[in-house]
């Protein structure tokens, strides 16, 4: 699943067909009518977590990848296409993932302070969330989208690595500073992530996922399935700080 920084790369990558009209649509997607996209102008693109957003006049097209979605520019793969629109200057394809209809504009369904990588984004309305929430682990909270939307769990396990939190923490328990710290630095990994991904060096700077050994102590990491998420979750009991 495409993590914040990837979907604001899609956006970057696709500026070009924003002001643009669809001179045709089609795709299996069956959520939707695709033929009110066509001969409407894209007005903007957005992005709010991990949704790719395609603006037009009175409605939006929300794009999730899900799992295994994924797009193309131009060049078509060879798979069903969910959708496929067609512009003055070129095409954009997308595969297995979500398609819905937003009815008027973006800011009508979206709380843009809850985007990590969003200039509105709002820490202060982050931490509230995260103390109305207080049995929740942490590894549960970092992927809660209506908190930080755009983590996802790569983010999640560098996170509370850099910051010195085990996972199986629950919110209640950990500290207000520490809490702080773990809200400061989502924001902070996930424009690192941002870069290090534009640059294709994304992987070289994980510092505990997917590794065995801890770059501090040198001791094992572990590695568990934790939470109501069950994610894949990396982490060491030495460096990472388990409060009771």
């Amino acid at each position: 699943m495409p993590e914040g920084p990837s979907i604001v790369i899609l956006k970057e990558e696709t500026a070009h067909f924003a002001g643009r009209k669809v001179l045709d649509v089609t795709g299996n997607v069956k959520t939707i009518d695709i033929e009110m996209l066509r001969n409407k102008k894209l007005v903007d693109i957005k992005t709010w977590g991990k949704h790719y957003l395609l603006c037009f006049p009175k409605f939006t097209v929300r794009i999730h990848f899900l799992l295994f979605g994924s797009f193309a520019i131009d060049e078509p793969k060879d798979r069903p296409e969910r959708l496929s629109l067609r512009f003055t200057n070129g095409h954009l394809y997308f595969y297995a993932c979500s398609v819905q209809m937003l009815e008027g504009s973006p800011d009508d369904h979206y709380d843009w302070s809850g985007d990590v990588m969003n200039p509105k984004w709002d820490p202060v309305k982050a931490k509230a969330k995260i103390k109305s929430l207080p049995k929740a682990l942490l590894c549960d909270t970092l992927l809660n989208q209506d908190i930080f939307a755009g983590v996802g769990n790569i983010i999640k396990n560098e996170v509370l690595f850099r910051v010195g939190l085990h996972p199986a923490n629950r919110n209640g328990d950990v500290p207000g500073i520490k809490i702080n710290q773990m809200i400061r630095e989502a924001r902070q990994y996930s424009f690192d992530f941002l870069k290090w991904k534009k640059q294709f060096v994304l992987s070289k700077h994980w510092l505990i996922h997917t590794k065995k050994k801890c770059p501090v102590c040198g001791g094992p990491v572990i590695k568990e399935y934790l939470g109501k998420t069950k994610r894949r979750t990396f982490f060491c009991v030495k460096d990472q700080k388990l409060y009771s």
